[in-house]
């Protein structure tokens, strides 16, 4: 840290700002949130940032202070006590604070986790659901009122809950739209729920973050948000444009392979609660609709 000394306060503090507000750029999309559950999640994130820094930082500046108070040279003045064996303050602050801290974020943690179990905010209407199925190496969006489909990208309107109801017909994946919220786990067999919302239009990235083969890289999509107006547009727009999604044409998705964007007028009924059927449906073993409610 002797280098340091050379340079004046004002150029280290502009050597670091960079790194200290990194964190705030377009770039890092887990902090550029765009909708309820996405802030929920970000500020138990920084909540928590803050909490653990009490504890480390008071560390990390102790650890550098006691190499320098009690280091072995000429002429050093720190105290020699080689009897002293236990300090009972020194146990309070140590173990006291961070069972503490811990605590609050335990609260914290559980607070948030239920809030977000159902839909962050008031409904003025029923909420849209959206069945999704990650595939070999590919995502299947199916609108099971709307009786369309998609792959490899969805749109949902804005200021509006969406039920993500999530399975695969593949190895296990996740689930991931950062800017919207945390990750989901796919399972064959099983049916997760996932409460998303945008607040705003956009285009907003989305991925497997699991490893599942050797193409598990391509399996990214894009969540395209815009108003209830257009939304309304296009679902009427690909009924009447799109091409149906077959039983064959299914099956062909399950099969391994990288595909483009594509869009279906409807879907084989039930392909989706029969797939849950057909992997055993552990957590779908009454009615479908009971775990999803």
């Amino acid at each position: 840290m002797r280098f340091l000394r050379f340079l004046p306060s004002s150029k280290i503090a502009l050597v670091l700002i960079p790194f200290l507000l990194s964190g705030c750029g377009e770039q890092y999309l887990l902090f550029n949130t765009a909708g309820p559950v996405a802030k929920i999640e970000r500020n138990l994130i920084l909540t928590t940032f803050v909490l653990t820094a009490i504890v480390v930082i008071p560390v990390i500046a102790l650890m550098f202070y006691i190499i320098r108070r009690f280091r072995d040279e000429p002429n050093n003045s720190a105290p020699y006590r080689p009897e002293w064996s236990q300090s009972h303050k020194l146990e309070f602050f140590v173990w006291g604070i961070p069972v503490l801290i811990i605590c609050v974020l335990g609260i914290l943690t559980v607070r948030d986790t239920f809030r977000l179990v159902r839909p962050t905010t008031s409904m003025n209407g029923a909420p849209l659901t959206i069945q999704v199925t990650s595939l070999d190496w590919k995502w299947l969006f199916q609108y099971p009122d709307q009786k369309i489909a998609t792959v490899n990208y969805c749109e949902i309107p804005t200021n509006r809950p969406v039920r993500f109801i999530l399975t695969s017909d593949a190895p296990m994946n996740s689930f991931w739209v950062p800017q919207l919220g945390g990750q989901e786990y796919t399972m064959p067999g099983m049916a997760m729920r996932l409460w998303l919302q945008a607040d705003k239009p956009g285009n907003y990235f989305g991925s497997g973050a699991n490893f599942s083969g050797r193409e598990y890289a391509h399996m990214k999509f894009n969540v395209v948000a815009k108003p209830e107006s257009d939304f309304q547009q296009w679902i009427k727009q690909t009924k009447s444009t799109a091409p149906a999604l077959t039983m064959d044409g299914y099956k062909n998705l399950v099969q391994q392979s990288v595909v483009d964007k594509q869009t279906y007028s409807s879907f084989p009924p039930g392909v989706f609660e029969q797939n849950i059927k057909s992997e055993g449906g552990m957590y779908m073993k009454h009615e479908l609709k009971e775990a999803t409610d």
